[in-house]
């Protein structure tokens, strides 16, 4: 009973309905937000990466013009910092992450103090009053290092800096064996350096106290309003149904906006000591110092293969840099969302990851686009590479050999997951079809006779998304569920308003939701409102990440119209009086089978059902239902991505000519809008490739701390990204879709970097660490063979 392909709006490219707000500049953010007697807020930050406090003097501050406050970290009783993801079997150590330290800071930008004054200038002046007399203490910044033994301690109840050792199901005397038994082993370091993420919009909140009801309101740029009411609550001590959280434009997240940091609880805090609003919003160079940082790894891995091209195995050890303090879901990452994923798309048989989370004087991390399955994927890949070419097999060839075959409804991988259905062959050769895999080849050939340098990179992957069942959270360490819930409430007009748990912040979702109750109920799309990021108007909710909005909350709203569409068959039953039995539905009609011109549309169910003049006996009144969907199962996207570069190599510059990128993320509600996260999840990826990295120095100072030092990508990077899609349904989602917002940034790293070495391999280049700037390219050539 779904509405007739010619009239389905489900797999339509239609224009998303939330641009012309956010490109016209109508849009309202948390810093737009106004009200009466504001205070703003100034965050007095360490300028060092590891000192004892010795004193703090505020005198000055406090006498400055427009000053209402000044707060240090023995003045404030806001609790702790809470880290939400508590890894089990991992020896787990969790130190105190005061809002505001008190006698020890532990990176660049740690907070010590707080001002409000009635403006922000008036508040950065005094701000800069504030004298804070430091006794510096050595630091350390490289995760590897950290752990070894004598290195500088962050933590006095955390010995050698390591937060976890986390290893997952695996017989480690197999895997050895397998590694002992095969043809060739290959190997390689590599380091998944810091990214920044970045987002268009820096972090902000705007706090209001209401003292005579104990209600706290805070506008917030979330990804997670009901989690993050959740945390402030027990950051401040009000009840959690007294705080409310709305998440007004989000300017972009990638993950940085899922933790919750210190800041919004402290704005949170001072306006319940002052009774006044407080406003508080980081500068970009504010951003880059304590919003999250992404990856840092340090990685051993290897890959054991046979000459006929079969894989035996796969191990690694992995140095997580986790920053001065856990966040969030900082442990969840290399652990879970990394060390899982060590199948990717092959039949591996024998896998061994042991993940070590250590404590650097560093910005903390957390989830960055893709999270962990970035990571995972760049090493299965590199390693695949260099596996091939160790046997001297097409890397392509390689590759094939090992795919899992076609499933449809589960595999189990060595490491412990069920996939949920996946045809990876199929992706692989639309791939190379597109690129004319073959013709490259001789192509290449025949520039390197001449003195050109072209490469290829090619990408198998799949990942796990769809975060959602909450009985697995539960046994992963996650501290809380997963379900998620919608309410799809029809007026009497006709009007369809979906409130949802989960908080879009630019995936399109306002459209594509709209898209899946217009397709199961048949009202117009432009008749469906969607309501988000406010925890006093919406049900409960886990949170936008883990490409999971669309399969978890997406579900959850499909079921919803599926209760309302089948109240609607009955009461046009009763309407035409007719058995139920006998009603159909198509493109938003209720008739009797075979007298399709004797119709009741959805619009006169919903008035007939919400007037309740004449209802069918044991029908309850009105037009709207509710859905809690907690999924069975992750999704598990796949595809294979293509890159073509040209290396300069009297410059090193590297010129990416194609991208092409196959991926399946089941049905496409709507392909204009799969591409367009497929695009961004490419940019993102490529990115780290080619350009972006946070860098340190020894002292532990941050040197990529602005826009004129941290290398963003450009457009002129960019060739015209060509996309092709295969479609295998996921067979636990009641429409099979998968999630795609982070699959291009999985799959563009490896694949831009493999075909960069691929171009520099008769010049004997193995490895490079990222970013391959053309500096760093042009050295590698100069130390090679070849050079």
């Amino acid at each position: 009973m779904t509405a007739s392909p010619s009239t389905r709006i489900f797999g339509s490219g239609i224009r998303r309905r939330e641009d012309p707000r956010l490109i016209t500049g109508n849009a309202r953010y948390t810093d737009d937000i106004k009200l009466p007697g504001t205070l703003h807020m100034v965050i007095v930050r360490s300028p060092v990466a590891h000192a004892r406090i010795r004193s703090i003097d505020t005198s000055a501050a406090e006498a400055a013009p427009g000053v209402v406050a000044v707060y240090t970290g023995e003045d404030c009783s806001c609790g702790s910092v809470p880290c939400a993801w508590l890894i089990p079997d991992s020896n787990l150590l969790t130190p105190e992450h005061p809002a505001l330290a008190k006698d020890r800071v532990r990176y660049v930008g740690d907070g010590v103090a707080i001002v409000l004054a009635e403006d922000r200038a008036q508040a950065q002046d005094a701000a800069d009053r504030i004298h804070v007399d430091y006794e510096e203490l050595p630091a350390v910044i490289n995760p590897e290092e950290a752990a070894a033994a004598g290195a500088p301690q962050l933590h006095d109840d955390v010995p050698n800096n390591i937060a976890f050792t986390w290893i997952p199901n695996g017989d480690k005397d197999a895997v050895d064996a397998a590694f002992d038994a095969a043809d060739v082993v290959v190997s390689e370091r590599i380091v998944q350096q810091r990214l920044q993420p970045t987002a268009m919009e820096p972090r902000s909140a705007l706090a209001q106290w209401n003292g005579a009801t104990e209600e706290l309101t805070l506008w917030y740029t979330t990804q997670n309003p009901h989690i993050h009411r959740l945390l402030i609550s027990g950051m401040t001590g009000v009840a959690e149904h007294k705080v409310r959280v709305i998440a007004p434009e989000v300017g972009g997240g990638f993950g940085s906006k899922i933790p919750v940091y210190a800041d919004e609880a402290l704005t949170a805090w001072a306006a319940m000591q002052t009774g006044r609003p407080v406003k508080w919003t980081e500068t970009r160079s504010e951003n880059y110092v304590t919003t999250i940082h992404g990856r840092d790894h340090i990685e051993y891995v290897e890959l054991a293969v046979n000459n006929d091209g079969k894989v035996a195995g796969i191990r690694g050890k992995v140095y997580a840099g986790l920053g001065a303090y856990l966040s969030t879901a900082g442990p969840g990452i290399p652990t879970i969302l990394h060390g899982l994923m060590y199948s990717g798309a092959y039949t591996f048989p024998q896998i061994y990851c042991e993940s070590i989370g250590v404590f650097t004087n560093t910005t903390p991390v957390d989830a960055y686009r893709g999270a962990g399955r970035p990571e995972a994927t760049f090493l299965i890949e590199r390693l695949m590479d260099k596996a091939a070419q160790a046997i001297q097999m097409d890397p392509v060839e390689l590759r094939r050999i090992n795919l899992i075959p076609p499933f449809i409804d589960g595999h189990d991988v060595a490491i412990g997951l069920t996939y949920d259905s996946g045809n990876y062959e199929a992706a692989l050769d639309q791939a190379l079809g597109m690129v004319n895999y073959d013709t490259f080849r001789s192509q290449q050939a025949k520039a390197r006779d001449e003195g050109r340098y072209f490469g290829i990179g090619v990408t198998t992957y799949s990942e796990i998304c769809g975060l959602g069942p909450s009985q697995v959270a539960g046994a992963v360490g996650f501290q809380g569920g997963l379900w998620e819930s919608a309410i799809i409430r029809v007026s009497p007009s006709g009007k369809v308003q979906a409130l949802i748990g989960t908080s879009p912040h630019g995936q399109g979702e306002e459209t594509t939701f709209a898209q899946l109750i217009a397709n199961e109920l048949g009202f117009p799309v432009e008749d469906i409102e969607i309501v988000s990021g406010d925890t006093n108007r919406t049900p409960m909710g886990f949170g936008t990440y883990g490409s999971r909005t669309t399969p978890v909350t997406g579900a959850a709203l499909v079921k919803a119209a599926r209760k309302l569409r089948e109240k609607g068959r009955l009461m046009a039953a009763h309407l035409l009086e007719a058995s139920a039995e006998d009603i159909e539905y198509d493109d938003g009609k209720f008739f009797v089978r075979g007298a399709p011109d004797n119709a009741k549309t959805i619009q006169d169910v919903t008035l007939m059902t919400t007037l309740a003049w004449d209802l069918p006996e044991g029908m309850d009144p009105g037009f709207e239902e509710s859905q809690f969907y907690d999924p069975p199962n992750f999704v598990y996207p796949f595809g294979t991505h293509i890159a073509i570069v040209e290396v300069d190599v009297e410059s090193g510059e590297v010129k990416l000519l194609r991208y092409v990128a196959v991926d399946d993320c089941g049905p496409q509600i709507n392909p204009t809008i799969v591409a367009g996260q497929i695009h961004g999840g490419i940019v993102q990826g490529i990115g780290q490739a080619l350009c972006e990295g946070t860098i340190y120095d020894d002292e532990g100072q941050l040197l990529t701390g602005s826009m004129l030092d941290y290398a963003m990508p450009r457009a002129d990077m960019f060739p015209w990204l060509e996309l092709g899609h295969t479609e295998t349904p996921s067979p636990h989602h009641p429409v099979g879709v998968k999630g795609v917002g982070e699959t291009g940034t999985i799959a563009s790293t490896p694949t831009v970097y493999n075909a960069v070495i691929d171009a520099l391999a008769p010049l004997g280049v193995e490895q490079i660490d990222m970013p391959l700037s053309a500096s760093r390219v042009w050295r590698a050539i100069q130390a090679s063979n070849g050079g």
